[in-house]
């Protein structure tokens, strides 16, 4: 699942960040982020750790991750790879950014940073989930103004009244085409 990631639209600052790897001790400002964004529910905090875990402990294994870090330290932080069983899919697992950071363009870097990767690694097409709570209007928004398209709907998937919003984006032809 994702967080409210800080878009940029025409005219926004963008922050002056460096994307690297993110490190082991990078975890207690992950869950601060986490946290601060206040839209995860709190059994989601763990979630988001263990995912980050996996990026730092073996980086490509099951996710890659992305930092966004500014003097030194972490602004967002991105969790993608490839979904399993398919051939040349990949899937955005987590992405926050700082709250105190809105319109930084520190999202749309990390999402550029993730489908620049996919892409690398031979893949095609990005999957995203997020959530339909109202709350998430400005991340659904973000996805749209980044070209995902939205391809599915499940009502209450995550708990009553929280659904889930799928979007997709082609990030290369496939080998047919």
């Amino acid at each position: 699942m994702d967080g409210r990631p800080a878009g940029s639209a025409a005219g926004r600052r963008v922050a002056a960040v460096a994307l690297r790897a993110p490190r082991a001790g990078d975890r207690d400002r992950v869950r601060e982020i986490v946290e601060a964004s206040g839209v995860f529910r709190p059994d989601e905090t763990p979630v988001a750790l263990e995912v980050f875990d996996g990026a730092v402990r073996a980086p490509g294994r099951d996710y890659w991750g992305i930092g966004a870090y500014g003097d030194d330290r972490l602004g967002g932080f991105a969790a993608f790879g490839p979904v399993p069983c398919t051939l040349a899919t990949g899937d955005l697992y987590w992405i926050v950014v700082d709250p105190a950071l809105p319109g930084s363009g520190i999202g749309r870097q990390l999402m550029a940073h993730c489908e620049e990767t996919i892409v690398a690694e031979g893949g095609r097409l990005i999957v995203v989930e997020t959530s339909s709570r109202a709350d998430y209007a400005p991340t659904r928004a973000f996805y749209r103004r980044l070209g995902y398209e939205e391809r599915a709907a499940i009502p209450e998937y995550y708990a009553p009244g929280d659904g889930l919003i799928l979007f997709t984006k082609y990030l290369a032809p496939s080998a047919d085409e």
